[in-house]
């Protein structure tokens, strides 16, 4: 089983680099300007989405959010969204609480390259985990992420007892070394990440722990969720202009459009799902269904591109790359 599972894990999971989407920045803004002229299908909304957001990061006077899912830092799309916080073309950051657990544990130990098409049974007994076609040792996710919170909280916990989950985001970034760590590249340029759904995860299992095992020593952290909420709030009602720039849906996605409905709805969005409209979901909504809810308003600039985040934005973020904000 020993010399199975290690040729299995063979192939780690690289994350893409600043200077490759710098490099691809000319290529991809050819392949977009080709994209814009084919007419169809799905290409014309890439190129849309990059004519959207080049627009949105480059207004001064709008505060753009990044919302994106935690399956996704579990590829190497996590260096392209630490990237784009590192050249300040985020203002803001919603992401779900797996986000945590996946750039935690990615700072410290590997992932790997698997298949959709693999035996379950055999990898739960080697302790591997299966995110799609990504592989991931059991050694190298829960026990990374409860022993770095755990020792974290160890620390913070003197300081006060009540923090928000920006506040953990920030603290967590400022521990991590990895240059492709979101949360480290989010403490570094002073952007808010948060994360209402934090407890569904094992960063949020881990301070249920520490707090029951601090509980016989006489101290706990409380998470403060509505703090979090007070300064979203504060943040979008002190924005001139709205922007965001949605991968996947779920919590991330409506948390974003949801505060936005309060300042009259995005100036711009671009979304990109591979979720279906027709089951009424929100991670399938297109960006029009927003107006009618007051998210995003009626001379908003928008796109939905019907994409696997993984295959388009890359390109998208070296054409963004080409120019700033």
């Amino acid at each position: 089983m020993g010399a199975a599972r290690e040729s299995l894990l063979s192939r780690r999971v690289e994350d893409v680099k600043a200077e490759q989407l710098r490099e691809l920045a000319p290529l991809a803004a050819r392949l977009v300007e080709m994209y814009e002229r084919m007419g169809g299908f799905s290409a014309r909304h890439v190129a849309r989405a990059v004519e959207v957001a080049r627009e949105m990061v480059g207004d001064e006077s709008c505060t753009v959010f990044l919302a994106f899912t935690a399956n996704l830092v579990a590829t190497g799309l996590r260096g392209v969204l630490a990237a784009l916080i590192d050249e300040g073309l985020v203002d803001a950051v919603v992401t779900t609480g797996g986000t945590f657990d996946h750039d935690i544990a990615r700072s410290f130990a590997s992932y790997y390259l698997g298949e959709f098409e693999i035996d379950d049974s055999m990898l739960r007994e080697m302790d591997v985990h299966r995110l799609g076609n990504v592989l991931v040792p059991r050694e190298s996710y829960g026990p990374i992420v409860e022993e770095f919170t755990h020792r974290m909280l160890e620390e913070l916990v003197g300081r006060k007892s009540r923090w928000t989950p920006s506040e953990l985001a920030r603290e967590a970034g400022l521990r991590l070394k990895d240059e492709a760590s979101i949360l480290a590249a989010a403490a570094r340029r002073g952007v808010p990440v948060f994360s209402p759904g934090i407890v569904d995860s094992a960063f949020g299992t881990a301070i249920f722990t520490f707090n029951e095992i601090g509980r016989s020593r006489g101290f706990e952290v409380q998470l403060d969720l509505l703090g979090d909420m007070a300064a979203l709030a504060n943040l979008v009602m002190d924005s001139e202009r709205l922007g965001a720039i949605v991968l996947g849906g779920g919590i991330s996605k409506h948390h974003v459009i949801w505060w936005a409905q309060f300042k009259g709805g995005l100036d711009y969005a671009v979304y990109i799902t591979t979720a279906a409209e027709f089951d009424g979901s929100l991670s399938g909504a297109r960006t029009r269904e927003a107006i009618s809810w007051g998210k995003l308003k009626p001379s908003a600039k928008h796109v939905t591109v019907p994409a696997d985040a993984t295959v388009v934005f890359p390109l998208i973020a070296a054409a963004l790359l080409g120019g700033g904000k």
